[in-house]
């Protein structure tokens, strides 16, 4: 017999320990591990962690096998493994109803459980029992089951858990947007049963969904139907909203020492070396003491001032646990193995060094790690005050389990039995290593032989789709469909992948399906889901966001391949040209650099060898029972409809039958006239026809509009859209506007009851000759009789066609009619969706951003916190919108631009918190009434009949803080189109224009609005340059100084009101100064509290929330907010950034309650005085009646000897002045 080797015998203590600690504790019918022996529930997270020191103890002596008895020792751990990874499985599989709701709702009721029942696999507490909802926990479990198959492990059986599998993939994809309770199990930390978006869910589920990607689950046994698929953009959604987290955890938790499992092992979810660096270094530094590290700052778990009867905490107790929270040495655990992985030996030394000191020695000596290190009753004042001075006590679990396995790990790893790529097959670890630029490559088809041809005479040679075969082009939403059907499976009940909008990473790799090819066109494109595909500028704005996305975010082997057809609409309006925005994309692709993204351009069959191919399996013969499930009623159109070759298989029809389901082919209204009549536009507006239906349907709609009314309006009705406040609008120029107008006003035909008359309604409708009046018409069909009512449009015995289908058809003639107000109206009758719409929502709450939509003040402006499914939000915006269908639109529209940027442009949303959509939509109508010296309503309308490319351009240039001004432009307005031929232009350091390549309308004349007939004294008294641009004040008005030409008084006012304005604009999107919250917080720290417009913020804040989280800084705006003007808000912050200045000093306090109004009306008073102290005349001291501020303090410089921080400062000194040292002169 062979002696026992040095490595074998070092061994067999690892596996004495291994038994002794963990495997002594299995249950040998479920396989599961009990949290200890106090705790005999088996957490889902726990059982994972716990059997990672088995599988790697497997491993070893697999390697390091000195004789048969080893292989032997080898299996039974790895059968343990796989025992346990069962057991957890069959708990999971016991729940399948849960994961087919959860895939919908994301409800913490419908989760699956976060533990389970050892013995029996069974449920332990109620659904509402517990914080059950923690995605990680799910994505460990997919993580590690990935890695253990591609270890050599079978852990799964048959294709019915194959499918389960698939379906848990669904279930976590959508980890970006579930706020969760996380892997401590509390949610938000005043642990009140709050969920959060989890920094360390979404980096789990990220790293879970890129290892199980492609893998076969079967591993070397398998074959096509057990391999998992996972959509790349849900990959790169996860990584986007983590990157943009990090170092932060939570909103509660600036920092949480549970993000290291996310930055190294086992996730390695983070690809930015510098952004693991950063949240490492902040982790050690805040939260790491003598035993190990925090959680995070203020956690009460343990802490000898936790009350243990009490299952929440009271706000205000969390600073009780300051500086004396336990510590968790299994953190050090975290970092033995980072440094491992990253070959910092030193790193590992060290730990491993202090490591030995906190382990507790049991029974023959073994290494015990316990759960976490307390601080005793009678030192916790000690350690309060003077921090890691204290010696502390070992607490809970011993061993904790999870600790333990990742110690054994640890030691493994770090002794050599086993290689860092072992216990990592699948090579997460490399994920921060350097990756090549990204080619893309762009594949140009045209439509038809006409465009090809139109195409060929511009020097650009394309292929049609036709001559593309057998490569077949589809649209996104039919990829959408297909992926419906992934993961299907009848026996448990799994419908397989929700219907969700596919990213442009989907859509550009090509499917291989039945040995044939599909590629897929980008969603933005599809005109058939919202109508910002119209826009063809829009096109192009999208077109080079989503190349540059896909060349930073394209991780896959194989290059992208992005598939963009050019269409009729991309036409100019005769049909005979293309349009030259396209143009000249296309020309600036065949230069190969587009967006900072290199292309290529070059034909689809020569694209094939150099792209990344997917095969879908899951769509192979054997399947074709469930795809046909309509009858063959429709087999004619499918004869009719070009299939490759002459192929009928059933695939084939599936995907027409798809395509015909999702288009709409035939034409039943009247053509459009020109010069005709109009049957209700000429005398009432959309406006009118709005509030009269909403009255029919039993809503007020005047009362809830978004728009604010001019006078009270029991017997009024506003004849159009105005968001904006106007306290002195002219009435005298709209004598219509005071009549009250009922259904009867609007014409509708009778029959001999007094009824309406539907059937003459109809007859109307085939008889008119404008969009607007068909759409007007149609509305009122869909509200009184229903979206379904069957209408005889053809005439008697031509067939039925229901309203939703002629919406839909008048839709797309709109649409070719670039009829942007009208098209926005048609898309809200329609309740139509943009399919990004959840997605843009939560990618603005992920980056720590609140949203609001609709009109302040609340109720009705509602307040967005966390991510919502796509129908609540839609119905949500609806109901803030007060049911107003153009206000509900845009602000989807908006909220989709304000994503866009969030995403490319992050620095433009830095000082923002709150993005309150109402203001920025009023706000933008302010700019263009104030520009085009025209009414409110006429600047809303205005607005509704921009192009999404203009409208986002004017979204930019308020977002960016630049001074900007916008012209009316000499552009021939074709009857058809009632968008306003407007361009936006920067203004240059004199106030001269500087035409901006991107401006709205490329155009080779403009001409200025500023002519030079008009005069001093025209403008003066003209009602509209007077106060229709502002909500509160007169930032039209002019100066009366002498005499001179026009021009260089118009812009001199211009500059005049430039101070005035750009605090408007600061105060409308909530910009605040950098470090503007942490100097609030510093305040708060020396008073009793803040007093802002009659709202008081307690000083007591501070002892739930520290300075540095997102919770405080979101009750800071809660309070800012009730300011209802944004100019007043603004110079209430810039007070408060003064007493900022008195905060820093060292002092105890400053004072009581201080109220930040009083201090800006004394700074108001000292500037008035100084005004009339000069011989100001009454105009210059003219005050604003809303707020009792000298509209000439609004528009003063913050610097200078009569900028508004002299007199603020000036102000402050003298509010605080009892509690300032009074030796010296503060603020000089």
């Amino acid at each position: 017999m062979r002696s026992r080797s040095n490595s074998g015998v070092r061994l067999d203590g690892y596996a004495r320990l291994v038994q002794e600690t963990i495997l002594c504790h299995q249950n040998p019918v479920t396989g599961l591990l009990p949290a200890s022996t106090q705790k005999k529930d088996a957490w889902v997270r726990d059982n994972v962690y716990s059997v990672l020191a088995v599988w790697g103890l497997g491993m070893a002596y697999r390697k390091n096998a000195d004789r048969d008895e080893d292989k032997a020792k080898a299996y039974e751990l790895e059968q343990s493994v796989v025992k346990l990874m069962q057991g957890l499985l069959q708990c999971m599989m016991r729940q399948v109803a849960k994961v087919e709701k959860f895939k919908c709702t994301q409800s913490t009721k419908d989760c699956l459980h976060a533990k389970y029942h050892t013995p029996t696999c069974a449920i332990v507490v109620g659904d509402d029992q517990w914080g059950h909802l923690q995605v990680d926990a799910t994505s460990i479990y997919l993580l590690m089951l990935a890695e253990m198959t591609a270890s050599g492990l079978r852990i799964i059986s048959n294709l019915d858990e194959v499918a389960f599998i698939q379906n848990l993939v669904f279930y976590i994809e959508a980890a970006y947007k579930v706020a969760d309770y996380g892997m401590w199990e509390r949610g938000d930390k005043t642990n009140q049963g709050i969920p959060e978006l989890n920094g360390s869910s979404v980096g789990m589920a990220k790293a879970a969904l890129e290892a199980i990607d492609e893998l076969d689950l079967f591993g070397a046994h398998g074959g096509p139907k057990s391999v998992i698929h996972v959509l790349p953009d849900e990959v790169e959604h996860c990584q986007s909203i983590l990157c943009s987290m990090l170092p932060r955890a939570s909103t509660s938790k600036e920092i949480d020492a549970g993000l290291l499992s996310v930055i190294s092992f086992p996730a390695f979810a983070v690809e930015d070396a510098d952004l693991v660096a950063i949240t490492k270094s902040e982790i050690i530094t805040k939260l790491q003491g003598r035993y190990g590290c925090c959680r995070f700052i203020r956690d009460g778990y343990r802490c000898p001032r936790e009350d243990p009867t009490r299952l929440h905490y009271d706000p205000a107790e969390l600073k009780l646990f300051e500086n004396i929270e336990c510590e968790w040495p299994v953190f050090w655990t975290y970092l033995i193995l980072d440094g491992i992985f990253s070959g910092d030996q030193v790193q590992v030394e060290e730990y491993r060094e202090a490591l030995e000191g906190v382990l507790i020695r049991g029974k023959n000596g073994i290494k015990l790690v316990p759960e976490l290190y307390a601080v005793p009753r009678e030192k916790m004042d000690e350690e309060y005050s003077n921090p890691h001075s204290v010696d502390r006590v070992a607490l809970g679990q011993l061993p904790h389990m999870w600790g333990q396995s990742l110690y054994i790990l640890g030691c493994l790893l770090a002794e050599g039995f086993l290689a860092p790529g072992e216990v990592d097959p699948l090579n997460r670890r490399f994920s921060t290593n350097f990756k090549p630029d990204v080619v893309v490559q762009v594949c140009v088809l045209a439509e038809s032989e006409e465009i090809q041809k139109l195409l060929r005479d511009n020097g650009i040679e394309v292929q049609t789709i036709s001559e593309v075969l057998p490569i077949r082009v589809m649209p996104a939403r039919i990829l959408s469909l297909v992926y419906v059907r992934l993961g299907n499976c009848k026996k448990l009940n799994l419908s397989g992948r929700p219907y969700r909008h596919i990213g442009v990473l989907g859509t550009s790799k090509f499917y291989e399906i039945r040995n044939r090819f599909y590629i897929f066109t980008p969603q933005f494109l599809d005109q058939h889901h919202f109508y910002l595909a119209l826009d063809n500028q829009m096109i192009v704005e999208m077109l080079r966001t989503e190349l540059a996305y896909l060349s930073s975010c394209w991780r896959m082997t194989g290059r992208p391949t992005l598939t963009f057809p050019i269409t009729h609409s991309m036409l100019v309006e005769d049909g005979d040209a293309i349009d030259p925005c396209i143009l000249a994309t296309l020309r600036k692709l065949q230069d190969g650099y587009f967006a900072g993204a290199r292309v290529q351009m070059s034909d689809l069959s020569s694209f094939q060898t150099t792209s990344f191919h997917t095969r879908l399996t899951f769509l192979d013969e054997e399947n074709d029972d469930s795809l046909l499930e309509e009858d063959e009623e429709n087999e004619e159109d499918y004869d009719n409809c070009q299939t490759s070759g002459s192929s009928k298989d059933m695939f084939d029809q599936y995907l027409t039958q798809l395509l015909h389901s999702t288009t709409t082919t035939k034409c039943h209204l009247p053509p459009i006239q020109t010069g005709q009549h109009h049957v209700f536009s000429a005398e009432h507006t959309t406006r009118d026809i709005l509030s009269l239906m909403a009255k029919v349907q039993g809503l007020n709609m005047p009362k809830s509009t978004m728009y604010l009314p001019v006078t009270p309006v029991i017997n009024k009705h506003r004849k159009s859209l105005n968001l904006l406040i106007v306290p002195h609008l002219q009435h005298g120029s709209h004598p219509k506007q005071h009549k009250s107008h009922s259904a009867a006003d609007l014409h509708l035909p009778r029959d001999s009851q007094g009824n309406t008359d539907f059937a003459a309604l109809v007859r109307q409708l085939r008889e008119c000759p404008t969009l607007q009046d068909q759409a007007d018409i149609l509305y009122i069909l869909c509200i009184m009789k229903g979206a379904d009512w069957l209408v005889e449009v053809s005439g008697p015995g031509q067939g039925v066609v229901s309203v939703r289908s002629l919406l839909e058809e008048l839709y797309v003639q709109a649409g070719a009619c670039k009829e942007w107000g009208l098209i926005r109206y048609i898309s809200g009758i329609l309740r139509k969706r943009v399919e990004v719409l959840a997605e843009a929502c939560t990618d603005l709450i992920s980056h720590h951003k609140q949203l609001t939509v609709g009109l302040p003040p609340e109720p009705r402006e509602r307040v967005i916190t966390v991510p919502l499914p796509p129908e609540e939000l839609n119905t949500l915006i609806y109901e803030a919108s007060g049911h107003d269908i153009s206000i509900a639109v845009l602000t989807q529209e908006i909220m989709v631009y304000l994503a866009m940027y969030v995403r490319s442009q992050p620095a433009l949303f830095g000082d923002m918190l709150r993005l309150r959509i109402g203001l920025i939509m009023q706000v933008m109508a302010t700019e263009l009434a104030r520009s085009l010296h025209c009414s409110g309503e006429e600047a809303s309308e205005s607005l509704m009949s921009l192009s999404p490319f203009d409208m986002k351009n004017l979204l930019h240039h308020i977002l960016s803080g630049k001074e900007f001004g916008v012209e009316r432009s000499m552009w021939p307005i074709q009857s058809t189109t009632a968008s306003p031929a407007i361009s936006i232009h920067e203004l240059g350091h004199t106030g001269a224009t500087k035409t901006e390549r991107t401006g709205i309308h490329k155009l080779k004349s403009e001409i200025k609005q500023i002519g030079s007939g008009l005069s001093m004294s025209s403008n003066v008294t003209s009602p509209r340059s007077t106060r229709c641009s502002s909500p509160s004040t007169p930032s039209g008005m002019l100066s009366p100084v002498g005499s001179g030409p026009g021009d260089g008084q118009l812009h001199w006012e211009d500059r005049q009101g430039q101070w005035l304005r750009r605090r408007r604009l600061d105060g409308a999107i909530n910009r605040v100064p950098v470090g503007f919250y942490q100097k609030v917080w510093k305040i708060l720290q020396k008073c009793h509290g803040l007093s802002i417009d009659g709202y008081v913020l307690p000083s007591s804040t501070t002892r739930e929330m520290t300075e540095g989280e997102i919770k405080f800084a979101v009750q800071v705006e809660s309070v800012l907010n009730h300011v209802p003007q944004p100019e007043y808000r603004q110079l209430l912050v810039e007070t408060i950034m003064v007493l900022g200045l008195v905060a820093d000093v060292d002092v105890d306090s400053i004072g009581g309650i201080i109220h930040v109004d009083r201090i800006l009306h004394m700074a108001n008073d000292l500037f008035l005085n100084d005004q009339k102290s000069r011989s100001a005349s009454d105009y210059f001291l003219e005050k604003d009646p809303a707020t009792g501020i000298c509209n000439f303090f609004y528009d003063s410089a913050p610097s200078g000897s009569y900028g508004t921080m002299t007199y603020l400062s000036k102000a402050v000194v003298t509010y605080v002045q009892d509690f300032l040292p009074g030796s010296s002169c503060l603020m000089q």
